[in-house]
């Protein structure tokens, strides 16, 4: 297998600015080398623990040269990270075993938004000298007091057990493969400081989803500093000492475990991380077993054999002697059932003392426990409101796909070009799935389902997935049906499996063990059955734990709609407790589990289920659609602007026109002014309003608002009657949507206030390409503050010469379109098409002929017949020529 057999890296390079451990503090007295060889002078580079002597080198400006794309290997330039022979893509760990085999698709991260290079990491070849070093090293005989042995047993135990990672299955396809691990990389940002926005009370899913770009864009900027794997524990630049306490914060699904056994990986290879002699990995949720009643405490050095048994040796005493030698590495701290007590006075100062086993926990982080060893916990955001941030040296955040990576990632899934383009196009023009791209996981579920749709002939295939709802309802209906013959009763058993995943929504519970969860539903039972077994390769993670088999479902958003079926599947669920307890809850656990629970009200997309397991009652349908109602009523009736965007959030998954236009009232008004709103929060927005078909007015004043921002809201401002986006921090950009929605067929828009914004004269000339449209129906534009000139009043003279144009009310004041800028104006007012009222002009550094030119303009034109108001001087105190 590629991969099971790695060279020993060529060189392996400090840290930017970190000189060799040999060179700071020397190789440890126990861990004793052979004799050098005479006459030998060592090289510049080497592997762990190599003897004292040669200059460090600075890898840093090595990697910097490198092209993004690229890496090196054996000096020669080799495939991109992340690519599989033939081209194909990798796929993050919650998917490696239940994933697209013929892609190669596998690990928690792949290509990630921000990738670790694997350039200068597995060296090529290696000179005559420095093979004669390591054949000194490791031929040396060692002291009785050496620990070498037992090194090189863990270091080849570690390499075994992360040199390839299991492939998920895809539909239809039940087996797995290993691939070769050395073409997974994903990329990682630091946060300087800890992100306190994220919060509990908000989805995970929809947090990030919402944050993604701003990061992008922090980074684009360099508000972020930008690291790779490999520099997690380089020096603090202000410090100049290394980071102890290391945390690495992402969502389910975007890389956490793989870069994990990343970092194992290349210690074992000896390619990274050599300053640290031993390198230890515990899952929380294997840590989880460990506290049990026969065994409620235990030490340090019985929780590191348990592990690793073939450090059950006295000499682990003399390994733990030395801690600043040391890395513990603990995965999945989400998946821990204790919380780390950092307040817990009694906590474990030697390794040998019992304790339970979250306090040995908490007693490496506090450094009362091997002090000086290093501690990386990785989590989901949502995990890290009980650890205390000040005991953390570094914290980096994992943040997935960028654009050009979800691009590429479709282009391999997919092999064929031609279909891969079409399919990351329709994703392209859905904004929801496509922000959904950003985790590689969810980035696998929506290539799964488009491949299957549009290799299905075109007149045989149905409408492509445009909610959430709807493309993990194809998702389910493909796995169902590709064993469909294997059960009598699938729909019991369907049930059976969504009660057991709402349990774990409801009480956050992400692992499920076989003598607990799994027999406490039934299930247990039907794991030996053809359908069971099969089906669950395709949608559940099976592992095997130290004293039990596990079961998670691969992608935690898997789970809640699963778990949101079960309320469908079986009609005595008991839906009005669950609404009562959707009701109480505020932290935020139930989020995408009630747009779900939504989204599957919808009869065209349920039915799509019922075609398989058979017909549903509309019941339980209903019934969510009248409390949605209610609640839409609510939310928009009162002042809790976010409450009525997750609201937003439902009634995009319902698409129920309707419900929709019963939902917001009889004013069709809706306010979310002096608001924070992301792309994400406009999409819905903008097709909440689209499916209501019409809206007196929408207040998004004093909102900043990006050019994104209103291109996602397009769809819905059109049907807007009035528009009011003062104060929202507007650019010249954003005007180009505003065009499009004013030369819709169907705009409705007749006022469009945009005061205080820095639009600019190329705003306006992208505005005035839509106002000269004969869709268009605007009847009154306010641009006042804009940062005009004389530089856009030929694009406004224009609209007003337009035959088919309504504009009669035009506000311009406070910008500096100066004499020559009105001169302009004037002749737009002569001409004979002008329907314009009222214009407003007042400061903006107009002489005092000028005036009285445009005092004469409004007699002539009012001696015509049409009445024309232009205001010179400022309104607040002075009055209308």
């Amino acid at each position: 297998m590629p991969g099971a057999t790695t060279r020993p890296g060529r060189c392996e390079g400090p840290e930017e600015g970190q000189s060799p451990p040999w060179t700071t503090w020397g190789p440890p007295s126990w861990l004793l080398w052979g004799p050098r060889v005479q006459g030998m002078k060592a090289p510049p580079c080497r592997g762990p623990w190599s003897p004292p002597g040669g200059a460090p080198m600075p890898w840093g400006l090595v990697t910097k040269a490198l092209p993004p794309h690229k890496e090196v290997l054996g000096g020669r330039f080799r495939t991109a990270p992340g690519e599989l022979p033939g081209g194909q893509p990798a796929l993050p760990r919650g998917q490696r075993r239940n994933a697209g085999n013929t892609w190669g698709l596998s690990g928690e991260c792949l290509k990630g938004a921000i990738s670790i290079h694997s350039g200068l990491e597995s060296g090529g070849r290696r000179t005559r000298q420095e093979r004669r070093v390591e054949a000194a090293r490791e031929e040396g005989i060692c002291g009785q007091d050496c620990v070498w042995g037992l090194y090189k047993t863990h270091k080849v135990d570690v390499s075994k057990s992360t040199v390839s990672l299991e492939d998920q299955p895809t539909p239809g396809d039940p087996r797995t493969r290993a691939v070769d691990f050395e073409t997974r990389y994903t990329e990682l940002l630091v946060i300087n400081q800890y992100r306190r926005t994220y919060s509990e009370t908000h989805h995970e899913l929809v947090k990030t989803g919402k944050s993604h770009a701003e990061l992008v864009e922090d980074l684009v900027k360099e508000k972020c500093e930008r690291i790779w794997t490999q520099q997690l524990f380089r020096k603090n630049p202000e410090s100049e000492t290394f980071p102890h306490i290391v945390v690495a914060s992402g969502v389910a699904g975007i890389g956490k475990t793989t870069m994990v056994q990343k970092i194992m990986f290349d210690w074992a290879r000896g390619t990274r991380y050599q300053r640290f002699a031993f390198v230890f990995l515990f899952n929380f949720r294997e840590l989880n077993l460990l506290d049990s009643e026969t065994e409620p405490q235990m030490a340090l050095t019985r929780m590191i054999v348990r592990h690793y048994k073939h450090l059950n040796d006295t000499r682990l005493k003399e390994i733990l002697k030395k801690p600043e030698s040391l890395l513990f590495i603990f995965d999945g701290l989400d998946e821990y059932k204790h919380k780390l007590d950092f307040t817990e006075r009694k906590l474990c100062s030697d390794p040998d003392d019992y304790f339970p086993v979250h306090i040995l926990v908490t007693s490496l982080v506090n450094e009362t426990l091997l002090k000086g060893c290093s501690v990386l916990i990785t989590s989901r955001p949502t995990a890290l409101e009980g650890l205390v941030m000040e005991k953390v040296d570094r914290f980096a955040e994992i943040l997935g796909f960028f654009p050009d990576q979800r691009r590429m990632f479709f282009k391999k899934f997919f092999g064929d070009s031609d279909l891969g383009t079409e399919a990351f196009r329709y994703v392209e023009e859905n904004a929801i799935l496509y922000t959904m791209c950003f985790n590689p996981s969810y980035c696998w579920i929506i290539c799964s389902v488009l491949k299957s749709h549009f290799m299905t002939p075109e007149e045989e295939r149905g409408a492509a997935p445009r909610t959430v709802t709807e493309l993990f309802v194809m998702f389910l209906h493909n796995i169902l049906t590709n064993h469909r013959r294997e059960a009598e009763n699938q729909r019991g058993i369907m049930s059976k499996l969504g009660k057991m995943a709402y349990y774990g929504v409801a009480n956050r519970v992400f692992v499920f063990y076989d003598k607990f969860e799994i027999s406490s539903f039934g299930l247990h039972s039907e794991l030996s059955s053809p359908f069971l077994s099969g089906f669950l390769k395709e949608i559940l993670q099976r592992e095997s734990t130290l004293e039990h088999t596990t079961y998670t479902f691969f992608h935690f958003i898997l789970q809640e709609f699963v778990a949101a079926c079960s309320f469908y599947f079986d009609p005595s669920a008991g839906v009005e407790e669950l609404l009562v307890k959707l009701d109480s809850c505020k932290d935020g656990r139930f989020e995408i589990f009630i747009q779900f629970l939504a989204g599957l009200a919808r009869y065209s997309v349920f039915k799509i289920l019922g075609g398989i397991l058979g017909e549903f009652k509309r019941k339980t349908a209903v019934r969510i659609l009248e409390w949605v109602r209610q609640k839409a009523e609510q939310a928009f009736q009162g002042r809790d602007k976010r409450e009525a965007l997750r609201v937003c959030q439902w009634l995009y998954e319902i698409q129920n026109q309707k419900l929709t236009r019963d939902s917001i009232g009889k004013n069709l008004k809706l306010d979310f002014s002096n608001t924070t709103l992301s792309p994400l929060d406009c999409t819905m927005l903008g097709s909440v309003i689209h499916c209501c078909t019409e809206l007196e007015q929408l207040n998004l004043a004093s909102t900043n608002l990006t050019a994104e921002c209103i291109k996602r809201l397009t769809p819905g401002l059109s049907y807007c009657r009035h528009v009011r986006l003062r104060s929202c921090d507007l650019r010249a950009d954003c005007c180009l949507p505003l065009s499009l929605a004013l030369s819709t067929e169907h705009s409705q828009l007749t006022v469009l206030e945009l005061r205080k914004n820095k639009l600019e004269d190329s705003g306006v000339h992208l505005l005035c390409e839509g106002l000269r449209n004969k869709n268009c129906k605007l009847k009154t534009l306010r641009l006042r503050s804009c940062g005009l000139t004389s530089g856009c009043c030929t694009a406004l003279s224009s609209v007003l010469c337009t035959e088919h144009s309504h504009l009669t009310d035009l506000e311009l004041g406070g910008n500096n379109l100066e004499d020559s800028g009105v001169n302009l104006l004037c002749e737009g007012l002569r001409n004979p098409n002008c329907k314009l009222q009222r214009l407003g002009l007042y400061r903006n550094e107009i002489s005092e002929e000028e005036k009285s030119s445009l005092k004469s303009l409004q007699r002539e034109l009012n001696k015509s017949g049409r009445q024309v108001e232009i205001i010179v001087e400022d309104i607040e105190h002075s009055s209308t020529m």
